[in-house]
């Protein structure tokens, strides 16, 4: 089973975003020493406790400082953006990291819609749009627009042999029916929605419709995850993420607080619930616990990998659970 990380560039209490994406490039250094497999980034706008709102810049500097893990999106909000711009731009990134690059794309803003409107005034009003994006991605990615296309002698720069792996990423049914008609790869995202996707992951596979990019479908599941060496301490270090999920669903969207600092916040009954609710979209635990858990929900979803996101209190409790995950899952054999 291989075994990926999603990094959101949380700021912590007490660091600036600019550490926060330092801690990112750093992470990814790491991830590649303990064997994970690719290294995806996500796209936020503004967000008060997430920094990065441009992955496929920071794309570039994680390029440049590992040597073999794949890197990626997860993803690039392709309604923002010209089709023929985004694969300009992962073409470049293919020319520069040849053979490691991933292009996950979503169709969510990212953020609020008042930003959404700041960014991009017109990206979320054809939302019929977004399956043609797709297909004319895919197509300047691999230099293969239709010669009825009105842009066919438009070519995405620099050209060169291979592309970038695409995925199409979702938390519902909609962009795994399309990843499955156009020949896709899909990600289903259940650290956002923990019900359902096993189904809607399964149905991706039986109706997959084989393509010029890929011959059999491809798919992983992304799993909020807290691994530490014991129950107690992975309980302790899911305060904070407890905390961030009970600020966003009331309409607070802040920093993430750090360990100490979650577990003495006062909440409301109200609050209380939320917290409880949301716990189902996380997986927390000791390693063996996480591992079980992860391997039966590969097996309930029917994925070739996993991948996990993980937000502690402190960047380092962060780094060891991804450290004893790798131990778990035996990265370096």
């Amino acid at each position: 089973m291989r075994l990926s990380v999603l990094d959101q560039s949380p700021i912590i209490k007490g660091y600036s975003p600019s550490q926060a994406i330092q801690e990112t490039v750093d992470l990814a250094i790491r991830a590649e020493e303990l064997g994970f497999h690719r290294y995806w980034l996500a796209e936020h706008h503004n967000m008060r406790g997430l920094a990065d709102p441009c992955p496929e810049i920071l794309l570039t500097a994680i390029g440049s400082r590992t040597n073999r893990i794949r890197i990626g999106t997860g993803g690039v909000l392709l309604p923002y953006y010209s089709a023929a711009k985004v694969a300009e731009t992962f073409r470049m990134q293919e020319a520069l990291f040849p053979g490691r690059v991933d292009l996950g794309i979503g169709r969510a803003p990212g953020g609020d819609m008042l930003t959404a409107k700041a960014i991009n005034a017109n990206a979320f009003y054809s939302a019929d749009q977004f399956p043609y994006q797709v297909v004319d991605l895919v197509n300047w990615l691999n230099n293969s627009i239709p010669e009825e296309h009105p842009f066919h002698r438009v070519a995405a720069m620099p050209t060169g042999q291979g592309a970038p792996e695409v995925w199409l990423l979702g938390s519902s049914d909609y962009s795994a029916a399309l990843a499955a008609q156009l020949g896709l790869r899909f990600a289903f995202a259940h650290f956002i929605n923990p019900n359902g996707g096993d189904i809607v992951s399964r149905h991706y596979r039986a109706n997959f419709s084989s393509s010029p990019v890929e011959k059999v479908p491809q798919s992983m599941v992304c799993i909020f995850v807290i691994c530490a060496e014991s129950e107690i301490e992975a309980e302790r270090l899911t305060a904070s993420i407890d905390h961030r999920r009970v600020m966003m669903a009331t309409g607070r969207e802040s920093e993430v607080l750090t360990t100490e600092e979650a577990i003495a916040w006062e909440y409301s009954e109200h609050e209380k619930e939320i917290a409880l609710r949301e716990r189902s979209r996380v997986v927390i635990g000791t390693p063996d616990s996480v591992r079980e858990q992860l391997l039966s929900l590969a097996q309930s979803y029917e994925v070739d990998e996993l991948m996990a996101i993980t937000i502690t209190g402190e960047y380092r409790t962060r780094l060891k659970s991804y450290e004893l995950l790798a131990d778990a899952f035996s990265l370096n054999g």
